[in-house]
């Protein structure tokens, strides 16, 4: 064979063992990473970020089931926004709406043409606006006579109303909204698991209100719609699956601190030091078995039956409630013993604006609590995972508990899930989390991934979030880093380096 040839054959060998090494589960390959600084808050550049940390965490998924990622906006904060909310594309020609990220609820709605109540200014800097059938080639009203319909009036998801199936749903806080359901295109950036990267689209059903009350008629923190995730078959990620574009499962890591952000990842995903609990069966949002809470290692005198799944009772996972609820009987104890801990730390107990509250500078006054589930694993909140950091009117600094009295019901809410990976596998029914920086990507050597999927995942960074969007007015900037991977390019230096210089010799 000719030396040339011989050459080539080999680097051909490398390459290929080197995307298999990248791509299937091989051997890990330490590249070098380049930071690049950038002054300010610019969403574009926290999007990317997100897209870049996303692509290092992407298992390879079967064949015709991919990973859709959207960037998170918002935070947990209530004094600043109190929500996480993404942006989805639907209908033909293809318009954006905001919508909150919501477990504890199942169908997807928008405001809606005519709507009664709907917001049209929001203070999140975002541009609100009506999704209207009339201007969509391929939307179509869902009549009372569709499969659809009957299926979502089983699980009261749905009801026939001047022949439209209808819907009306009352939340938490009080507030509603009602509609009917249209049948539509969803359009989606696909990361596939072969790799490669499409832009999907779907034919999804979800709601269309015309009427809303309560605080979805506010605009301080207004968005278009709710994106509901629960486990229903209506559900977007119950559809998307059904239609093999995603596995049934997703994941949200939701970033604290430096202005929120994070993301939401529909398909199946993985970070290091994961752990599960089973999800409990025949129910339709996120149950899961509560069995403990301790308190600095010492378990709180709380009856188990107190978190029990029930009518009545129960503990879910819920990322459209802002901070977290204890059933009464565990409440109290907890409050109690967090108390006497802080106190003997010299911190100052006091009742302000409905709240328990103390007065020190620093959170190290207070213990780790581990919220203790079936299957032996547990969730370890820091101090900040279960108390708001305030100021007292004299300039003082309180730290008060973000847990509320809930009488029956314990909801794990964006207080306690934020910074950490929470994945939803509805395939193994079971419910996973690990502590994570939502602004960091994920190492190499603890995740099967390829380079070809990052590169897509980052080379999307010009649809971004508009500039400024998704903050509540007059709220502060942050400084952002990107990280931006080179292996393509010093690889494909190397290539041309080698041939060319064995080229040169003959």
């Amino acid at each position: 064979m000719p030396p040339a040839m011989t050459l080539l054959v080999q680097v051909f060998a490398a390459a290929l063992l080197l995307t298999v090494a990248v791509g299937d589960g091989g051997k890990s390959l330490v590249l070098s990473l380049e930071r690049t600084s950038h002054a300010g808050f610019g969403l574009s550049q926290l999007s990317n970020i997100d897209r870049v940390r996303h692509g290092r965490l992407l298992q390879q998924q079967p064949a015709g089931a991919g990973v859709v990622n959207l960037p998170l906006l918002g935070t947990y904060d209530p004094f600043l926004v109190g929500r996480y909310f993404t942006r989805i594309k639907l209908g033909t020609p293809p318009k954006q709406y905001y919508v909150l990220i919501d477990t504890g609820s199942h169908v997807l709605w928008v405001s809606c043409k005519n709507c009664k109540g709907c917001p049209t200014y929001s203070g999140l800097q975002i541009e609100l606006q009506l999704f209207d059938p009339s201007n969509s080639s391929t939307a179509s009203v869902v009549s009372c006579s569709d499969r659809p319909c009957a299926l979502g009036s089983r699980s009261s998801d749905a009801a026939c109303a001047d022949s439209r199936c209808g819907y009306k749903f009352r939340y938490a806080d009080g507030s509603g909204t009602s509609g009917y359901y249209v049948s539509d295109s969803v359009y989606l950036d696909t990361i596939l698991g072969n790799p490669s990267t499409s832009n999907a689209s779907a034919p999804i059903i979800f709601g269309c209100s015309t009427s809303h009350s309560g605080d979805l008629i506010r605009t301080d923190n207004a968005v278009d719609g709710i994106l509901g995730l629960g486990r229903t078959g209506i559900s977007l990620i119950s559809q998307l699956s059904a239609r093999g574009i995603t596995r049934s499962a997703f994941a949200h890591c939701l970033r604290g601190e430096n202005g929120g952000g994070g993301v939401l990842v529909l398909g199946q995903t993985e970070v290091p030091n994961m752990v599960y609990t089973p999800l409990v069966p025949s129910q339709s949002l996120y149950h899961v078995n509560l069995q403990s809470i301790a308190v600095d290692g010492q378990n709180l005198n709380i009856d188990p039956s107190v978190f029990a799944t029930s009518n009545e009772r129960g503990t879910i996972l819920d990322s459209g409630t802002t901070l977290a609820f204890l059933a009464e009987e565990a409440f109290d104890p907890f409050v109690k013993t967090i108390t006497q801990a802080a106190v003997s730390k010299s911190a100052h107990a006091l009742f302000s604006r409905g709240s328990h509250c103390y007065q020190t500078n620093s959170s190290e006054t207070f213990p780790l609590v581990h919220l203790n589930f079936a299957g032996g694993v547990s969730m370890t909140l820091k101090p900040q995972d279960y108390l708001l950091q305030q100021r007292a009117f004299d300039g003082s600094t309180l730290w008060c508990i973000g847990f509320q009295n809930n009488g029956k019901m314990t909801i794990l809410g964006d207080l306690v899930l934020k910074d950490r990976m929470v994945v939803y596998d509805l395939e193994g029914q079971r419910i996973g989390w690990a502590d994570y920086n939502c602004s960091l990507p994920v190492n190499f050597s603890n995740t099967s991934t390829t380079t070809a999927a990052t590169d897509a995942v980052r080379n999307k960074a010009d649809e971004a979030f508009p500039e400024g969007g998704g903050r509540a007015d007059n709220k502060n900037s942050a400084h952002y880093g990107a990280y931006k991977l080179t292996l393509s390019n010093t690889f494909a230096f190397v290539l041309y380096s080698l041939v060319f210089f064995h080229f040169c010799r003959y």
